[in-house]
C-alpha cells in the first residue's frame, strides 16, 4: 500500500445533516458536479450540542463524501452553499495509505476546476 501521489491523494469530508433527505439532496448534487466521487450516507446519530447558550440534542444523519484532497475547499464551500445549518459541520479527514485503485478511481471521478482544468 503505497502513498497515493499527489493528484491522487483522497479525503473525507464528514458532514452532518438534519435529514436524511438533505443528506441525499447535497451528495446527488456533488456527486453530478464531480466535485465528490462517491457519498455515504448514515442515519441514526444523536447529537448533543451547545447553540446558542443552551445544551441541545437531536437526531442527525452523517454524511461522508469522498474527494481529491486538493478539491476540498471547493467541496467544502460547495457543502455549505447547499447545507440549511448556520454553522454546518464541515471537517476534512485526510486519507493516507490505501487501495491504489480506490484512490485513483475517486481521481477519475472528480474534476479539478480552476487555471488549466
Amino acid at each position: 500500500m503505497d502513498k497515493p501521489d499527489e493528484d491522487q491523494r483522497a479525503s473525507m469530508l464528514y458532514v452532518t445533516c438534519g435529514s436524511t433527505d438533505q443528506a441525499r439532496e447535497i451528495a446527488r448534487r456533488v456527486v453530478e458536479e464531480k466535485i465528490a466521487a462517491c457519498a455515504n450516507i448514515i442515519t441514526g446519530m444523536k447529537s448533543i450540542y451547545r447553540w446558542e447558550g443552551r445544551v441541545e440534542e437531536g437526531d442527525e444523519v452523517v454524511l461522508i463524501l469522498k474527494t481529491r484532497a486538493l478539491m476540498v475547499p471547493e467541496l467544502s464551500a460547495r457543502v455549505q452553499e447547499l447545507h440549511s445549518f448556520d454553522v454546518p459541520c464541515v471537517v476534512e479527514i485526510p486519507l493516507g495509505r490505501g487501495n491504489p485503485d480506490y484512490f485513483a478511481w475517486i481521481a477519475a471521478e472528480t474534476v479539478r476546476s480552476g487555471p488549466g482544468e
